[in-house]
C-alpha cells in the first residue's frame, strides 16, 4: 500500500514540477579556499543563501568570510584569504644562532652554538597554532676541560679561580712558571679548546749557558768562568777611550744562548787643528776639547760659509767605531784668521 502511495507522489511532483512550475537553479558546493573551510557546509544552496567561511586552525582570515549564492547559480569567488598567524621572533640563543627567516604558523626554526659550546635540549622548535613555539628550554653551555696536569719542577696559575667541585671550561686558560732556575720551554699560557682538551702545555726543563765570550777592547766584570744557568746574568765593561755599542747587561736563555753580546766602539780623533765646533750643547775652539776626542755615535757640528749670503751656518758628522770626516763644506782658516777671528763662518752672522 505505502509503496503505491509513494509512486503516485512522486509522479504528482514530478507533473507539476515538469509542466506547471519552472525549475528554479540551485548552487552546487562552494569554491574551496586553501586552509579555510565552509561551516556546515552542504551539497545545495537555493539563491540567496550564505556560505560561511572559517580558517583552519593556526590561520587568520584577511577579508570577507561570505559569500552568497547568486541568482544565476554560480558562486562568485570569495574575498577571504587565510593567512598562517605569526609566532613572536624567538629569544636569542646566548653563544649560539638561530637559523630561520620566517615565524609563523607551521615553521620551524633551527638553533646551533657557537665554536666550544654544546646544546642542550632540543635544537629546533616550531610555531604552534596558538602563537606560541614550542621546546624553549635549551642553552648554549660551555665545553669543559679535565683539570690541566701539573707540569714537573712548575706550578700552575687558573685565570679564573675555582673552587674546588668547579671545572674550567671552554677558553679559559692557565699560566705556567718553573721553579727557579729551570726553564720554561714552550707556550706559557694553554687554553681550554672547543675539543675539551688543553692546548700545548710547557715543560720546565733545566738550562745552561757557557761560560760568555770576551769582546775586543772590552772586560766582564766579576764574572766567573763557568756554566751558567738559565736567567742569571753578567755584566760587559769597555777599556778607556772606547764605550759599549749594545746593553751592558747579558742573560743566559732558555736556548742556552746569551742574549746579544755588546762591542766596545772607539773613539774618534777629529783630523784638525783650527776650527770652532758645537758639541753638546756649546759652542768649542777645538783646543779645548780634551784630546780633540768624541765617543762613538756623538754628533758634532762645523761651520760652513754661505758665500752668496756671506753667513754662517752648523753641518753636523758623527763618530762611528773611531771614523769621523769634516762636512766637505768645511774650510780649516789660516793659522792668521782663526788667532784674530777673521770672518769664521762660526763667528759672523748665521743663515
Amino acid at each position: 500500500m505505502w509503496n503505491i502511495l509513494n509512486k503516485y507522489f512522486l509522479f504528482a511532483a514530478v507533473y507539476r514540477v515538469c509542466f506547471f512550475e519552472p525549475v528554479q537553479a540551485a548552487c552546487g558546493t562552494p569554491p574551496l579556499i586553501v586552509n579555510a573551510h565552509v561551516v556546515g557546509v552542504k551539497v545545495i544552496y537555493e539563491p540567496g543563501e550564505e556560505a560561511v567561511y572559517s580558517c583552519n586552525v593556526g590561520y587568520m582570515g584577511i577579508g570577507r568570510n561570505r559569500i552568497v549564492c547568486p541568482k544565476n547559480a554560480r558562486w562568485n569567488k570569495p574575498g577571504i584569504k587565510c593567512e598562517p598567524k605569526p609566532c613572536p621572533i624567538p629569544q636569542v640563543l646566548e653563544n649560539g644562532m638561530m637559523h630561520s627567516t620566517e615565524f609563523k604558523f607551521g615553521k620551524t626554526v633551527y638553533y646551533s652554538c657557537n665554536e666550544g659550546y654544546i646544546l642542550r635540549g632540543k635544537n629546533s622548535s616550531y610555531c604552534q597554532s596558538d602563537t606560541m613555539w614550542s621546546d624553549l628550554q635549551r642553552s648554549c653551555e660551555p665545553v669543559r676541560c679535565s683539570p690541566p696536569t701539573l707540569p714537573m719542577y712548575g706550578s700552575i696559575k687558573f685565570s679564573n679561580p675555582h673552587g674546588a667541585t668547579d671545572i674550567p671550561v671552554f677558553g679559559e686558560s692557565v699560566t705556567y712558571s718553573c721553579n727557579q732556575g729551570l726553564a720554561l720551554i714552550g707556550n706559557e699560557t694553554s687554553f681550554c679548546l672547543a675539543s675539551g682538551k688543553w692546548s700545548q702545555a710547557p715543560v720546565c726543563k733545566e738550562v745552561k749557558c757557557p761560560s760568555p765570550q770576551k769582546i775586543v777592547n772590552g772586560f766582564l766584570v766579576f764574572a766567573l768562568k763557568r756554566n751558567y744557568n738559565y736567567l742569571e746574568s753578567v755584566q760587559y765593561g769597555c777599556v778607556q777611550n772606547y764605550v759599549l755599542d749594545g746593553s751592558r747587561d747579558v742573560t743566559c736563555q732558555k736556548s742556552g744562548n746569551w742574549t746579544h753580546v755588546p762591542v766596545c766602539r772607539a773613539a774618534c780623533i777629529l783630523s784638525v787643528n783650527r776650527a770652532r765646533i758645537f758639541y753638546k750643547g756649546k759652542k768649542l775652539w777645538i783646543k779645548n776639547l780634551p784630546s780633540k776626542r768624541v765617543q762613538h755615535r756623538e754628533m758634532v757640528a762645523f761651520y760652513c760659509e754661505d758665500k752668496k749670503h756671506n753667513c754662517g751656518y752648523p753641518v753636523l758628522t758623527q763618530c762611528i767605531d773611531g771614523k769621523i770626516e769634516a762636512p766637505s763644506c768645511f774650510q780649516e782658516p789660516s793659522a792668521a784668521a782663526y788667532m784674530f777671528n777673521w770672518k769664521l763662518p762660526s763667528e759672523i752672522t748665521q743663515c
